[in-house]
């Protein structure tokens, strides 16, 4: 069965789709391609997951983000970065598109153009999700932990609502930041520091 998720500002709604089996990667593709408009994801269950579009605060807080790391990735020169609309399929199965993302010039490159062309089957080094409105706190973090546990050795959800940035590592502890004037992505990512007086 196929199922789709669509978030609302409070409770998803849920769509059914009994008499379809899921989705094959190939079909999920081509069922993002007839809907460019849409942002969506998939669980690694097969959950279609069909999200609002950004509001225009949320979208230059990302902007932000994305252009802070865009400037550290061109001095580093070791990796690329990526935007909010960058779908990679992770290990489990799953496609997620986080907010902000950076993966190793040497992993990159590894992948075929074909892959590179569709949701790479690959799971960035570094993730950073900005929580807006509609998110809930507790399926943001699993999804956090979920590229940790498919391969990222550094995540970000940064909720503005509380002003605490919720840093993961592999194979360490949570740590939450209270209201950080910046925040450093040693020692994976060394010298970046995201500022964020235009993240609040």
């Amino acid at each position: 069965m196929t199922t789709l998720l669509i978030q609302t500002e409070s409770t998803p709604l849920t769509v059914n789709f009994p008499f379809l089996v899921q989705m094959t990667n190939e079909q999920f593709y081509e069922f993002c391609q007839a809907n460019g408009d849409l942002r969506i994801e998939r669980t690694a269950n097969g959950e279609v997951i069909i999200m609002p579009p950004a509001f225009s605060d949320t979208g230059n807080r990302n902007f932000n983000i994305a252009a802070q790391l865009g400037y550290w990735t061109e001095q580093d020169g070791t990796g690329i970065g990526f935007d909010s609309s960058a779908g990679f399929t992770l290990p489990n199965g799953a496609m997620r598109s986080p907010d902000a993302s950076w993966i190793e010039l040497e992993r990159q490159n590894a992948l075929t153009d074909a892959q590179k062309a569709s949701f790479a089957p690959i799971c960035p080094s570094f993730v950073i999700k900005l929580r807006s409105l509609s998110d809930h706190l507790i399926k943001l973090q699993d999804k956090m932990q979920e590229y940790i546990d498919n391969g990222a050795s550094l995540s970000w959800l940064i909720g503005r609502q509380n002003r605490k940035v919720y840093i993961y590592r592999t194979n360490r502890e949570l740590e939450i930041l209270e209201n950080p004037e910046a925040v450093s992505g040693n020692p994976e990512l060394p010298g970046f520091i995201l500022r964020m007086v235009k993240i609040w």
